[in-house]
C-alpha cells in the first residue's frame, strides 16, 4: 500500500527495480488482477520492472461513496505519476487498457518527462464516426448490474461481461476469468462503488493526440466488440509515429494465447531505457 495525491493505492511489482520499468494501468472497474500475474512475470523475466496497481474504486485502493467518486480522469492520470514517484522511478513506459488509454495519453501530454513510451491495448480515440460497439455487447451492458451486496452474484455479472468482452474470440476461457472474479470480489473495499464509479467521474482529458511525442504502441484486437477495430487504426493514425499490432482473433481482452505475439512487441517496443 502506498499514499500519493493524498490517497491509498494498492501497487505490486515484479522483476528487477534496476530494469526499465513498464507501468500497467487498467480501465474502468478492472483491478490489477486483471493483467494476470503470469502475464507480468513474462514480461519480466524479458528485462522490465512490471508495475501493477488497482485504480481508484477497485481492489485496495482507496474507494468513494457509489455515484459519488470525488475524482477525475486528470486525477487517475496523476495517480499513475504517483506510483512512479513512491517507487522512485523517474520515468516509465506506461500501458493503458481501454478506459485507461485516456488515462495514460492524458499522462503523457501532462507529464511529458516521466513517460519514455506509450502502449494503447483495445482502445479509442473517442471520435464520434467511429463504429459503435456490437449489438450483442450492448444488449449484454443493458440488462442491468448484479445486487452488490450478493458476492455470487457479482462474480457471475463479471464472468457474463467477460465472455461478452469476447465477442466471436475463441480465446475466451471461462473457468480462468471465473478465478479472477472470486479474487477480485474477495478483494475489492465496495463493489457497488466500483462497479458505477468510473462512469460517473468526470472525463477531463485534455485534447490532442498529435501532440503525443513518445514512441507509441496500438495493440488491437481483431474482433473487438467494445471498441471494433477501425477504433484502433484510428488511434495510430491520430499519434504522429504510431503503429499498430493486431492481435488475430481476439475481442476486448488481452488472453493468454495472443501473449505470444504481444509480450515480445511490448518488450521490442520498451527497449529504451525508460528510468
Amino acid at each position: 500500500m502506498i499514499e500519493t495525491n493524498g490517497v491509498e493505492l494498492c501497487v505490486e511489482t515484479f522483476g528487477a527495480a534496476a530494469d526499465p520499468a513498464v507501468l500497467l494501468v487498467h480501465g474502468a472497474c478492472a483491478s490489477m488482477l486483471w493483467w494476470e500475474a503470469e502475464l507480468c512475470e513474462r514480461i519480466a523475466a524479458a528485462g522490465r520492472f512490471v508495475i501493477r496497481f488497482d485504480n481508484r474504486d477497485t481492489g485496495r485502493s482507496v474507494s468513494y461513496p457509489a455515484g459519488r467518486p470525488g475524482y477525475s480522469l486528470r486525477d487517475m492520470a496523476a495517480d499513475a505519476i504517483g506510483v512512479l514517484d513512491a517507487l522512485g522511478v523517474g520515468r516509465a513506459h506506461l500501458v493503458g487498457r481501454s478506459m485507461a488509454g485516456a488515462i495514460v495519453t492524458t499522462a503523457a501530454l501532462e507529464h511529458p518527462d516521466r513517460v519514455a513510451s506509450l502502449t494503447l491495448v483495445s482502445t479509442t480515440t473517442g471520435a464520434a464516426d467511429l463504429p459503435p460497439m456490437s449489438a450483442g455487447f450492448l444488449r449484454h451492458v443493458g440488462a442491468g448490474g448484479p445486487d452488490p451486496a450478493d458476492p455470487a452474484a457479482v462474480v457471475d455479472h463479471i464472468v457474463g461481461l467477460m465472455r461478452a468482452y469476447s465477442g466471436e474470440s475463441p480465446y475466451h476461457d471461462e473457468n480462468a476469468v471465473r478465478l479472477i472474479a472470486e479474487r477480485d470480489v474477495a478483494r475489492t473495499r465496495d463493489f457497488a462503488a466500483c462497479l458505477t464509479n468510473h462512469f460517473a467521474i468526470e472525463l477531463d482529458a485534455p485534447a490532442g493526440l498529435g501532440d503525443i511525442a513518445v514512441p507509441t504502441l496500438v495493440v488491437h484486437g481483431e474482433l473487438d466488440p467494445v471498441f471494433p477495430l477501425p477504433h484502433g487504426q484510428a488511434l495510430r493514425d491520430a499519434i504522429p509515429g504510431a503503429t499498430l499490432l493486431i492481435m488475430d482473433k481476439a475481442g476486448h481482452e488481452l488472453p493468454p494465447p495472443v501473449w505470444d505475439l504481444v509480450v515480445p512487441a511490448l518488450v521490442a517496443h520498451t527497449a529504451a531505457t525508460g528510468r
